[in-house]
């Protein structure tokens, strides 16, 4: 049940309303205080993009775990925040006349501040996080998908030292193995991943995977076999439905740990956790619990990169934090959805250096990707990791001047400055209006 916590005079039109999303993916933006927010048109996207299990607003705008209201009169701003993040209250504001109406479905913190950019810098103060000096990346997965091989990954090696490009990460994506279910062996005509390792660590390069650790697919053998190990319904991908692990349960932690050890025992020490959103189907203490134990089974040193994860409960945990959608999906480099990240990216600008360092997901630089050349310059302005994902040989001389800019600064670990947060969330309340 919801409780009324504030009431606030506004100008209503020019209040406006900062609404935080349930996860990586989900919509974050700044809206006018009259806005209604977006809603899921598909159960699918409600499992995949918002919190599971939770109602969507029809009127007025919602937050999961954080508010802001900025009441457009000169007056201090009001942050509404959560203050645990095993417990992350979902908030409404809805426009009633002249005031701004503010319900919590759980216990929150209400602070004021001159601005919204001050106000959002101290509660991620407050927090705390892990913002720690970024890797500059390649990726594999915006030119091969899930076709990658180990073959494909080592010409661009290859390509990476021929042209001396700046990059510390060669980071296999998702194709690499049929995932958690299967046992994260290798996926027929991949190659050796240990072989590949070697060959990455080899080149005076560090070696990155993609891993979906917290879900499975329910025709794998893992879920025939272990009926008892899964929770709820976590959407669909890789042709099957997809299921949220128990993170409670002793066997899955174990499982869990084993397979982090392997891993790491090969020597990479960069890992892409995603999907992380399936962890949180039993709750967010066992979502959290759970990524505290990858955090130990892999050690400090480990690279953390969390991604369609719950925003909150991972404070603290992950060095970096994707905080946008995927730069395009398999078959989009036309552009016809636009930038699909610029609208959370932008918004979560205040999130960088404070909670975790902000990624923005991978440039994409060929020629191919219409959408090339305004992406890379919002990821590099307002992100902080560093990475591109094209078949090296196949850059233009443009996308090759463009990665080695985005290459050069080495990423950021620093917040942002404030007038850039600004910039950021004015950005974002433009694309939302769209």
């Amino acid at each position: 049940m919801s409780e009324v916590v504030d009431e606030i005079p506004v100008d209503p039109a020019s209040a406006r309303v900062y609404a935080e999303g349930w996860q990586s993916w989900s919509p974050a933006a700044w809206h006018t205080a009259g806005a209604t927010g977006p809603a899921p048109t598909e159960e699918w996207q409600h499992l995949m993009r918002f919190r599971p299990g939770t109602p969507v607003a029809t009127d007025g705008l919602q937050g999961e775990g954080l508010l802001v209201v900025d009441p457009g009169r000169g007056e201090p701003v009001r942050l509404y925040g959560a203050t645990d993040p095993v417990r992350v209250p979902t908030l409404h504001a809805r426009l009633v006349a002249d005031h701004v109406v503010v319900e919590a479905g759980g216990p929150v913190h209400t602070t004021t501040a001159p601005d919204a950019e001050t106000a959002l810098a101290a509660y991620a103060s407050e927090l705390g996080g892990r913002p720690t000096a970024p890797p500059r990346v390649w990726c594999s997965w915006y030119r091969y998908f899930e076709q990658v091989t180990a073959a494909d990954v080592v010409e661009n090696l290859r390509d990476l030292e021929r042209l001396d490009l700046p990059v510390d990460v060669v980071q296999v994506d998702d194709g690499w193995s049929p995932g958690l279910g299967e046992g994260l062996v290798e996926s027929d005509g991949f190659g050796s991943l240990a072989g590949l390792v070697d060959t990455i660590r080899g080149s005076g390069r560090r070696a990155g995977l993609w891993l979906a650790p917290f879900l499975v697919g329910r025709e794998t053998t893992l879920a025939r076999e272990h009926p008892d190990w899964l929770t709820g319904p976590a959407g669909r991908n890789w042709g099957q439905e997809l299921a949220g692990l128990d993170l409670t349960h002793p066997a899955v932690r174990e499982l869990l740990a084993s397979h982090l050890h392997r891993l790491v025992g090969h020597g990479i020490d960069y890992l892409k956790l995603d999907f992380l959103y399936a962890g949180a189907l039993s709750g967010e203490a066992a979502y959290r619990s759970a990524l505290e134990l990858v955090r130990e089974a892999v050690g400090p040193d480990v690279y953390l990169v969390g991604c369609g994860a719950p925003l909150l409960p991972s404070v603290g945990l992950v060095d970096a934090m994707r905080v946008s959608p995927d730069t395009f999906h398999e078959g989009g480099e036309d552009g016809s959805t636009g930038l699909r990240g610029l609208m959370p990216l932008a918004a979560r600008a205040w999130q960088q250096g404070r909670l975790w360092v902000n990624d923005p997901d991978c440039v994409v630089a060929r020629p191919s990707y219409s959408q090339r050349e305004r992406w890379a310059g919002a990821a590099r302005r307002f992100g902080g990791l560093r990475s591109f994902s094209d078949r090296i040989c196949e850059l233009d001389e443009w996308g090759l001047a463009a990665v080695r800019d985005l290459l050069a600064d080495g990423g950021l670990a620093e917040p942002l400055p404030l007038a850039e947060v600004r910039a950021g969330a004015a950005l974002a309340q433009d694309e939302a209006a769209t």
